[in-house]
């Protein structure tokens, strides 16, 4: 009788601990939450914690609320790939990360595996920053959807802007040593051949990930170099460092960035005094936002006291709850084919797709440039005074870039 009583006890708590398991839609978020990334990474988990918030008050997913679970990969493959296991032995079914493209390709086929080794247990992975075209072309997975622009997105919209500007004679390409960093000088290398075959690549340089804690030495090589202008896709401590040490060498050079505007950028930039010189690749601008973003914008820099870098990330996460609803069911497999060809409006207004070929999001660009605030602009960036404008918009239509990816489907 003691023994029945036992499994009786044991099979309740199963019971009640199942329950609670189903009380909350989790969602992991692997990103760094220490090392070198660790700004970036935390200004993500907020973004996502602040989203969740607003969904939940809406409703949740179908009557459920979303519960973040926050964990730190450490902008390592491995480690990414350990801590997704821990999300899924927790009961998340969705995770989404975006700091490291090698990081999301490890995860992207961890998934895939995991997938293929237990039907019926199916993980999504939503990726809102990790910009590495092979993610999308040659590694595209069906469990794998990207709202960020993949890496010839962003380099295609730098270089029309380019091909405008007759001033820029001589460029300095620097970059990250891993997959992304060695994609964007590939990508620079071959867009200025085609669009600006005039400018001559003066130096091609690439350095250790998050490694680099005084970027003098490269400021000396590009200052010898003569360029007159920088293309990089640095991010993290890696833009805003190496933007510092310009600054202390009083570099005179204009710098087409994709991510200067993340953590510790602006306040860089403001050290450079390079008013206007300093550009960005963007998916949005809180400045010409429609206006339910900008009152949104005022209210998370009130609470979390940066500004909205992940315009993307409210993209991602208002996506994922139109497909729970569409589809009515938290299945992966049911949400991933309604997000497959899903059209929405995006954060800052217009509208965007999910191309079903291959899960890249497509929406319209923006390159802009930092300097002073002007008049009728809104928000400055990190207590600055400066702020970025729009110089250039390039439309969803022409960024579509071409896929190699050949979809398995499940």
């Amino acid at each position: 009788m003691r023994k029945l009583t036992l499994g009786v006890c044991m099979a309740a708590l199963l019971a009640a601990g199942a329950a609670s398991a189903q009380e909350t839609v989790k969602l992991g978020y692997i990103d760094p939450l220490s090392g070198g990334g660790a700004s970036v990474g935390e200004g993500g988990l907020k973004t996502f914690n602040w989203i969740a918030d607003e969904i939940n008050a809406q409703g949740g997913l179908l009557g459920k609320k979303i519960e973040i679970l926050p964990l730190d990969d450490k902008t390592n493959p491995q480690e990414a790939v350990v801590q997704a296991q821990k999300a899924i032995d927790a009961g998340a079914r969705f995770i989404t990360q975006g700091n490291g493209s090698s990081v999301a390709a490890a995860l992207s086929d961890f998934v895939t595996k995991f997938n293929d080794r237990n039907p019926g247990k199916e993980v999504l992975f939503f990726n809102y920053a990790a910009v590495d075209d092979a993610l999308t072309n040659d590694k595209c997975s069906f469990w794998h959807f990207r709202w960020d622009a993949n890496s010839s997105i962003k380099m295609a919209a730098v270089t029309n802007y380019l091909k405008t500007q007759s001033s820029v004679k001589k460029v300095y390409l620097i970059n990250q040593d891993y997959s992304f960093g060695q994609g964007v000088k590939k990508l620079a290398r071959e867009m200025l051949k085609a669009k600006r075959p005039d400018v001559e690549i003066v130096g091609d340089e690439l350095h250790p990930l998050l490694k680099i804690t005084d970027f003098a030495p490269y400021i000396a090589k590009i200052k010898a170099s003569g360029a007159d202008s920088i293309i990089t896709g640095n991010w993290g401590q890696d833009m805003a460092l190496l933007l510092k040490a310009a600054a202390d060498a009083g570099l005179q050079a204009n710098w087409y960035t994709y991510y200067a505007g993340g953590a510790g950028g602006p306040t860089a930039i403001k050290q450079t005094g390079l008013a206007g010189k300093v550009h960005d690749i963007v998916e949005g601008d809180s400045n010409t936002a429609a206006e339910a973003a900008q009152k949104t914008e005022v209210e998370f820099r009130k609470k979390n006291n940066i500004s909205i870098w992940y315009p993307r990330a409210f993209n991602e996460m208002r996506m994922f709850a139109k497909a729970v609803k569409e589809a009515n069911s938290l299945d992966p497999k049911a949400v991933a084919a309604k997000l497959e060809g899903m059209t929405a409006d995006v954060f800052d207004g217009g509208t965007g797709t999910m191309r079903k070929d291959d899960h890249q999001f497509f929406q319209d660009m923006y390159v802009r440039s930092f300097g002073p605030l002007t008049a009728g602009q809104k928000f400055d960036e990190e207590n600055t005074g400066w702020g970025w404008t729009v110089k250039g918009k390039v439309l969803a239509a022409d960024t579509n870039v071409p896929t190699t990816c050949k979809m398995e489907r499940p």
